[in-house]
């Protein structure tokens, strides 16, 4: 595929297109985008702006995507996985894993995310119950977990700000 691509504009963060572009070409940089505003050492200071970019990322997904941003101490990002891929209605998420990862990136905190193809991001009792899981297991390991987002094409739901971690 022929990657197309945007050239900066004379004003921060604007873009200009040199040729015309598919919607395909758009969401591809808007992919690129979030992806570099997870980027190592980029310091999430606004959850809100994270929930855009994670829900950029995962929108498009026609089955479930369990992923993990794990920060430090300061809440500077370390690296964001796509852990776990699952069906169109649910995916197998093992604590294990994520404490495993966790530890590798010498995490102090993480944000917990996965999509909902369907489209609705409200939270099921299976995600609160994977959600408080995952806490205890990190709890363990002095690893916190400040949110877990759920990803959908209506918006985005945090269980924190719900009051369910």
């Amino acid at each position: 595929m022929n990657q197309k691509k945007f050239i900066a504009g004379e004003q921060r963060g604007t873009y200009l297109a040199p040729e015309l572009l598919t919607e395909a070409d758009i969401l591809n940089m808007a992919q690129k985008l979030a992806r570099r505003r997870l980027a190592k050492g980029r310091v999430i200071n606004q959850p809100e702006l994270a929930f855009e970019y994670l829900q950029t990322l995962l929108q498009h997904y026609e089955h479930e995507v369990f992923g993990v941003v794990f920060l430090d101490n300061q809440h500077r990002i370390l690296g964001f996985e796509e852990l776990f891929r699952g069906t169109i209605d649910a995916a197998s998420v093992y604590p294990r894993e994520v404490v495993k990862r966790a530890l590798t990136y010498n995490a102090a905190a993480l944000i917990l995310v996965h999509n909902h193809p369907s489209g609705n991001p409200e939270p099921s009792k299976a995600d609160t119950s994977i959600t408080l899981r995952i806490r205890d297991a990190l709890n363990l390991v002095d690893i916190r977990v400040l949110d877990h987002v759920v990803v959908g094409m209506e918006g985005c739901v945090s269980l924190a700000t719900r009051g369910l971690i």
